[in-house]
């Protein structure tokens, strides 16, 4: 199993890795190390092995050169800016040191002199090497795509996006040694990683089932700011690499149906719900955390909760901006960066409002105790904006918000909108006005019993579990890789004592046992 991130923060992939390993599964998770060194823990019965993925290609040429006309004065990429700055910074702290043991004298103030000089010419270089760094959205940037795209097709990535390859020379050799039947890549940059050893293995003679796993639509994400290479260059890969996946899932039928109109799939993607554990089976895991203490509010306090990733299309200062207008309400945001600038600027736009002290910040929780830690909030809030991906899914904190059993508060983007107002689980509001968010979280907070209510329809929740998606996901692979040990009452060692070669190229991932 394939992820281009620290697996730590993505619950869906955690929750693939473990329930395929508890059905039988030999699973090894391979993802990027944050720390750019190896890493390696069990997840379950799942292996994650983190590896370092220098961003060497991800780098654009431009980027190793010095811009003689714009700033001619400036260092040259590299470390040589810092080495001066931290030299200079050494001088000076040792002619301190030598005024304190001897007093001034005219040649210690000459040299006090020279290096305050020297370092305002130091400062005024560097300050030359970082300003107004060049961007990839320009007249001849958007040119140099048209002409990449029209010489080479889909191919035109290999130019575009060269730092594609980064993923592929540190997950590649790996797979390889691995040497799995089955490789299930989890989004576009994993896709290109699993097909081409699908393509390596085959050649071997040995036969490797790729299953790609669409978290969401690539040509409607927001495209990378400042960089107009990016999106064409990554649907291109998509595009080239889609044919090799003998089976695809994805997030949502809506999603679904667009991947297979897209690519031109010969069935429909498999669904496969981004739904809470209710049973987690954690060994020794520690209870959730109190929500409210965490927070230092009491029980009768009104305190709206967003859980997720905190980016300015998820539309948070739309909360930030109504809590003048909802006395005594608080708001607690659960996001993946309580420090990022991003969030600091929700807290500084928080306190020019004078509502400081009722917007609290907290990190992620295990995903297992997500709806737990939740529960104690009033209302769940997802303000996001109109962007193509938000449109056609049920996003995870959706059935972390309804497994709660919160009352929701949700803008109205389509797929999510028509769900809360036929479930009557939540109000909806028109996304990005303050206004109708507040009139919104006003008409929950007055009867929010009758919102918790629509959770005891029978059957709403059933399939909003983990618990029926990872049987879902068992089948996917049992498809693929019929009358497997695992499902036929084999062990691992049986399956080993069949299949020397296996025993000699260690764990494989995921492969049955």
């Amino acid at each position: 199993m394939l992820v281009d991130n620290g697996v730590t923060g993505d619950s869906r992939v955690q929750k693939a890795a473990r329930s395929a390993a508890e059905a039988g599964w030999d699973v090894t998770l391979l993802g990027r190390s944050p720390s750019g060194l190896p890493e390696s823990w069990q997840l379950g019965e799942a292996q994650v092995r983190l590896l370092p993925v220098p961003a060497t290609l991800a780098k654009h040429r431009h980027e190793y050169r010095r811009r003689w006309l714009r700033a001619p004065l400036a260092y040259p990429p590299g470390g040589l800016a810092a080495h001066r700055k931290q030299w200079v910074r050494a001088w000076r702290a040792d002619l301190g040191l030598r005024a304190t043991r001897a007093g001034s004298s005219s040649r210690l103030r000459a040299e006090e002199f020279a290096a305050g000089l020297l370092e305002r010419w130091v400062d005024f270089r560097v300050a030359q090497q970082t300003r107004a760094p060049r961007t990839l959205h320009g007249p001849w940037d958007r040119a140099q795509t048209a002409f990449w795209q029209r010489l080479l097709g889909d191919r035109a990535w290999r130019r575009l996006a060269p730092g594609l390859w980064d993923w592929e020379l540190a997950f590649g050799p790996v797979v390889d040694q691995l040497r799995p039947d089955l490789v299930h890549a989890n989004d576009f940059r994993m896709l290109g990683v699993a097909a081409r050893a699908k393509v390596r293995a085959a050649a071997a003679g040995r036969p490797v089932k790729v299953v790609w796993d669409a978290h969401e639509f690539l040509p409607g994400v927001r495209p990378v700011r400042h960089n107009a290479r990016w999106l064409p260059a990554h649907a291109a890969h998509e595009r080239e690499y889609a044919p090799y996946a003998d089976a695809v899932m994805t997030v949502s039928q809506s999603l679904a149906e667009l991947l297979r109109t897209t690519h031109g799939l010969r069935e429909l993607p498999t669904v496969v719900l981004n739904a809470p554990e209710m049973q987690p089976g954690q060994a020794g895991a520690e209870p959730a955390p109190d929500l409210r203490a965490r927070c230092g509010v009491g029980p009768t306090v009104p305190l709206l909760v967003y859980s997720g990733a905190a980016a300015e299309q998820r539309g948070l200062g739309t909360m930030v901006e109504a809590l003048p207008h909802l006395d005594d309400a608080h708001v607690v945001f659960v996001v993946n960066r309580p420090d990022s600038p991003y969030v600091r600027g929700l807290r500084d736009r928080a306190a020019e409002l004078g509502v400081a002290d009722r917007v609290h910040l907290l990190p992620y929780v295990a995903h297992w105790q997500v709806v737990s830690f939740l529960a104690t909030a009033d209302v769940g809030v997802i303000p996001i904006h109109h962007w193509p991906n938000h449109e056609i899914a049920l996003i995870t904190k959706f059935f972390e918000y309804s497994h709660a059993r919160l009352p929701l508060v949700v803008s109205d983007v389509k797929t999510m909108a028509v769900t809360v107002r036929s479930t009557g689980q939540g109000e909806v509001f028109r996304t990005e006005d303050v206004s109708d968010f507040v009139g919104a979280v006003r008409r929950v907070l007055a009867d929010p019993q009758r919102y918790r209510a629509a959770y005891d329809q029978p059957g709403l929740l059933a399939n909003w579990t983990w618990e029926a998606q990872a049987r879902v996901l068992d089948d996917l692979y049992s498809r693929l890789l019929p009358g497997t040990p695992g499902h036929h009452g084999g062990t691992v060692a049986e399956h080993l004592a069949r299949d020397p070669a296996a025993a000699a190229s260690g764990p494989s991932g995921p492969t049955p046992r």
